[in-house]
């Protein structure tokens, strides 16, 4: 798939076909995720892979909006250590989107669920809920997690028409 295509294509999915993800695919997104750039090289992300049903459930109560977890194959947490980078958000955020794009090209949807600044049902942060639950150390903060899995729905392309051209400006900024 070219990457116009993957662009076009690549769509949040929410329900998931009950299918497992092939080794070899798990394995290219892995490598994708390393492959992502990170601002001074710090590499200062780390990835947990969650293939387990039960635990992707629970994940799915870390806020409103997670629910897609619930019936993913995998979940892929995204963190990072911010005494390595001063910029680990956007590091976290460049892996996020490295992973989804795999998976479009891989033909797995995939959703992204944003957890930094994310509150748990109980008003507590959704990232020391994720935290204790998969026992991430302290230092370590959680800026995401991408459920995945094949798709159980379609959404479609946006219309040329859908798309904010208002939002592209020319040589400067005219609102």
């Amino acid at each position: 798939m070219d990457m116009k295509e993957l662009l076009q294509k690549r769509r949040s999915i929410r329900k998931y076909a009950d299918t497992p993800i092939e080794k070899e695919k798990v394995a290219q997104l892995i490598r994708a995720a390393l492959l992502s750039p990170t601002s001074r090289n710090t590499r200062a992300w780390e990835f947990i892979l969650v293939e387990d049903r039960e635990v992707l459930a629970r994940l799915s109560l870390a806020k409103v909006g997670a629910q897609p977890l619930k019936g993913a194959a995998l979940g892929i947490v995204v963190c990072a250590d911010p005494q390595k980078s001063d910029v680990w958000v956007e590091d976290t955020s460049i892996a996020t989107i490295i992973l989804q794009l795999q998976a479009q090209d891989l033909g797995l949807g995939s959703c992204w669920i944003q957890i930094r600044e994310r509150n748990y049902q109980d008003g507590t942060p959704a990232g020391g809920y994720v935290k204790k639950l998969l026992n991430i150390p302290e230092h370590l903060q959680v800026e995401s997690i991408v459920a995945l899995g094949y798709p159980a729905e379609t959404r479609q392309e946006p219309a040329e028409d859908e798309l904010l051209r208002e939002k592209i400006h020319w040589h400067t900024y005219k609102g």
